[in-house]
């Protein structure tokens, strides 16, 4: 199979084919919903397969060998833990690394307010990293960079969506001792034509977005966080997940990727060497550990994963679950995202409609949405629609 043959659920939009190509013959073009597809220039091309071998939808990389333990683990510093979307434990992993000389690799907002990966080699940039964003990262030029810092000999933590993860696997062709990867319980990525018409909707007219944060635990706390936006104006908008239109949307799977929808790296077949996302249930699986400012959810799959556990030990306070219990809670662990029926009607209306039109007509879908939430007190979580 050729990179031009692969179907739109079959392309997960990690840009390993782009990252590859010797003569720049391959770009990232967004389609009519948003995603971003690659595009190869003829004209450019020279036929020489090596982006086929990067796809890491035709070339399946190697999995590591599996360990699995999974954690309960939260940071034992609280106003870490605050600032983070669920325990704090992204930010000691990357301290390790950084304190090692190493590189880190994450996704962070760009200037208008876009999710693109970069890397920091300094502790105080962590805040750029941290922190849910709910899209799908521009990878840009990610890959070379984490080959040529890899061949250099230094330490690299990667960070990304476990399709991104197998993206890199498949670049570098091999495995690399000094190679740390870290990705999470991925829900699915929303268009990103979608987030952009979202934020011009809520943006007024004398003021520009300053900061965004989709798991703002201040005005409510981890089991209901909202999406909080600020603008320079001073003015702060910060609504619950369940009543903010675009958490609805999303929730709602109707504006993920095509890939989503058939994500081959559930139940476990992830090609990272550690796993991080929020342990919904946490009240219910380790009360001893709930508070309501966030528990983590680690799963170590390899040694590697393990290693990263162990020497960020002493600044956590952890305990060994059961990932039975894990998957009562969180679906997204197990299977991906189900397409709605209606998912391609509201891609149409995304691209004819005022903004305005379109909250209004899919507002009252997701009514249900709320009294389910209500009667499950905080249960949507339970649907396992967050990671």
């Amino acid at each position: 199979m050729e990179i031009e043959e692969l179907k739109k659920e079959q392309c997960y939009g990690c840009s390993a084919c782009m990252n590859i190509c010797p003569k720049k013959a391959i770009s990232m073009k967004q389609d009519e919903k948003g995603f971003y597809y690659p595009h190869i220039d003829q004209n450019l091309c020279i036929h020489c397969g090596l982006c086929t071998k990067a796809c890491p939808s035709i070339q399946r990389a190697n999995k590591n060998e599996k360990l699995i333990r999974s954690y309960a683990c939260k940071n034992k510093k609280d106003d870490i833990r605050m600032k983070s979307s669920s325990g704090g434990i992204f930010t000691l992993l990357a301290q390790y690394v950084l304190k090692q000389k190493g590189i880190v690799f994450g996704a962070r907002w760009n200037k208008n307010f876009m999710v693109e990966h970069s890397f920091i080699e300094k502790e105080e940039d962590i805040t750029l990293f941290r922190g849910s964003k709910y899209l799908q990262s521009n990878i840009k030029k990610s890959y070379k960079q984490v080959k040529i810092f890899l061949e250099k000999g230094k330490i690299v933590l990667f960070t990304g969506t476990p399709c991104q993860i197998a993206g890199l696997k498949t670049f570098l062709g091999k495995e690399y001792e000094n190679l740390y990867t870290q990705d999470f319980i991925c829900h699915g990525v929303p268009s990103p034509k979608f987030w952009k018409k979202y934020l011009t909707y809520k943006t007024p007219n004398d003021a520009e977005i300053t900061n965004i944060n989709f798991r703002d635990k201040e005005k409510y706390d981890w089991d209901n966080f909202s999406l909080a936006i600020d603008f320079n104006n001073k003015k702060r908008y910060n609504r619950i997940n369940t009543k903010d239109f675009f958490m609805q949307v999303f929730l709602s799977d109707i504006c993920l990727r095509d890939s989503c929808y058939a994500c081959p790296y559930k139940n476990h077949k992830t090609l990272a060497d550690i796993t991080l996302a929020d342990l919904w249930g946490a009240k219910e699986i380790i009360p001893s550990m709930y508070d309501n400012k966030g528990v983590s959810l680690a799963i170590c799959y390899t040694k590697k994963g393990q290693e990263l556990m162990d020497a960020i030990n002493p600044y956590i306070e952890k305990q060994e679950i059961s990932l039975e219990k894990v998957g009562k809670y969180n679906k997204s662990l197990l299977k991906p995202a189900v397409k709605p029926e209606n998912r391609e009607q509201f891609f149409i209306d995304l691209e004819k409609q005022d903004f305005k039109r379109i909250i209004k007509t899919y507002k009252k879908r997701f009514i249900g949405i709320k009294r389910f939430y209500r009667k499950c007190k905080g249960g949507v979580k339970k649907l396992i629609l967050f990671r």
